[in-house]
């Protein structure tokens, strides 16, 4: 079942006066990469969760936000006066400046390190417990979201699958009058040339040279792929990379078709099929 890499989930869970908040979104990568933000009190379980989301979701570039909302509307940090001060006295050194509003200069100072101090104290397991489980709650909604946008891509390369398959069709269809006008193309550059030729050599290089524009092995084996890759669309997991391997392969049969082509109508179907797959390969770049 096709899965994209974009998706977004959120779960929330309330315990002992608090309200766990956990939102992720991802989008396509080509690799995991996780970024975490959450106050430094959680710190100390951050590795275990990203654990738990590398487990789940394999590849994409995902945020993290874990934020527990106190009900009792007491502070979950302080300002560190002391340090703030100190940040405007060296900001008003740095830039004396006397029209410098100081409400302008404390909002740069508190973005700057320690600014804030926040409660160090240890988790308590049951805090930890909940807090997984909304991570969890959170994941099972990021992949519904995922298996949903699976489902539209998978639609669309279906369509594109059987657009290349009745392309190959026409190709097939004007293949016998591609070989005649390469016959007569020929036959007719060589009456151009008004002189006496061996009729039976002729034929014969003739064949041998109509042979090298073959292609019949080219299109048997896009067929064979094109089918491999519908199949592979119903495959229980997701793979993204597997897919895009096939494509490299039907991709490399359609670019032999068109450089043995040598017939105008022929090469017309062959960027139509280069244009489909293009369209295949850009939203691969969505799939898990």
């Amino acid at each position: 079942m096709i899965q994209s890499m974009t998706g977004y989930g959120k779960s929330s869970q309330e315990i002992a006066g608090q309200t766990i908040h956990v939102e992720l979104k991802s989008l396509n990568s080509k690799n995991l990469d996780v970024n975490f933000r959450a106050s430094s009190k959680y710190r100390e379980i951050e590795i275990p969760l990203r654990n738990k989301i590398a487990e789940v979701l394999k590849r994409g570039k995902v945020d993290v936000s874990l934020y527990v909302e106190s009900k009792s509307g007491e502070a979950s940090a302080v300002i560190n006066t002391k340090v703030v001060e100190g940040y405007i006295k060296q900001l008003q050194e740095i830039q004396p400046d006397e029209n410098k509003d100081f409400s302008e200069l404390l909002a740069i100072a508190m973005k700057f390190p320690e600014a804030l101090s926040t409660d160090k104290t240890t988790l308590a397991k049951n805090e930890i417990k909940a807090i997984e489980s909304t991570l969890e709650e959170a994941l099972k909604a990021l992949i519904n979201h995922r298996l949903d946008e699976g489902k539209s891509l998978e639609t669309d390369f279906r369509l594109r699958i059987d657009n290349l398959k009745s392309l190959v069709e026409e190709v097939i269809s004007i293949d016998p009058e591609r070989i005649k006008n390469v016959r007569e193309r020929l036959h007719k550059a060589v009456d151009d040339l008004k002189t006496n030729v061996d009729e039976n050599r002729f034929e014969q290089e003739l064949v041998y040279y109509i042979e090298k524009y073959d292609i019949t092995e080219e299109k048997i084996r896009l067929e064979n792929h094109l089918d491999y890759f519908s199949k592979n669309l119903e495959s229980k997991d997701s793979n993204g990379k597997k897919l895009n391997f096939i494509c490299q392969e039907i991709g490399r049969e359609i670019n032999t078709i068109g450089s043995k082509s040598n017939y105008a109508p022929m090469q017309k179907l062959v960027v139509k099929m280069k244009d489909e797959l293009e369209k295949i390969k850009e939203q691969l770049l969505n799939v898990l």
